[in-house]
């Protein structure tokens, strides 16, 4: 089995500079992950965004779609800010034949407690049983694309 991981940028990938929250959008840290984990399927992690989620725009979520559409690997794992990861999913729900699952975290990988790693645990899971659509990963739960929201207040995703 061959999962294609690809990055986006968002939280899972940001790296603080101090106090006041000053950021950027680092290397992804999914590499480290999995090497962490030990994991035993073929991978590859196609870099294709370095953005906070709320700069992605709906030509980036275009291209996204049109690499996919394009490629011919049919399990992808994407690792995406979780602001706007609803809507990305929406947009790549009309690719059928492959399983695409979306994941992120709330707090950066880089940090001490973070769910960056369960979250790309469940992401890479549910890449690998679910059947062809797009789901997101998130707060210990795999929803169906169309089928989730992002609570702010509650700081986790739910179904709509």
């Amino acid at each position: 089995m061959f999962i294609r991981f690809i990055t986006t940028g968002g939280t899972i990938d940001k790296v603080y500079f101090d106090a006041l929250s000053q950021f950027e959008v680092g290397d992804s840290p999914l590499g480290a992950i999995l090497s962490d984990g030990l994991v035993s399927f073929d991978f590859d992690i196609v870099p294709m965004f370095r953005k906070d989620s709320l700069e992605l725009t709906m030509e980036d979520r275009e291209e996204l779609k049109r690499y996919i559409g394009a490629d011919d690997i049919n399990r992808y794992v994407i690792s995406h800010g979780t602001d706007t990861m609803v809507e990305t999913a929406e947009v790549l729900h009309s690719l059928t034949d492959t399983t695409i699952v979306l994941t992120g975290s709330l707090s950066p990988a880089r940090f001490n407690r973070t769910d960056a790693i369960f979250n790309v645990g469940m992401a890479v899971a549910a890449v690998q049983t679910a059947k062809p659509g797009v789901y997101i990963a998130m707060s210990g739960k795999v929803f169906a694309a169309g089928d989730v929201k992002k609570n702010r207040e509650e700081n986790r995703f739910e179904r709509r």
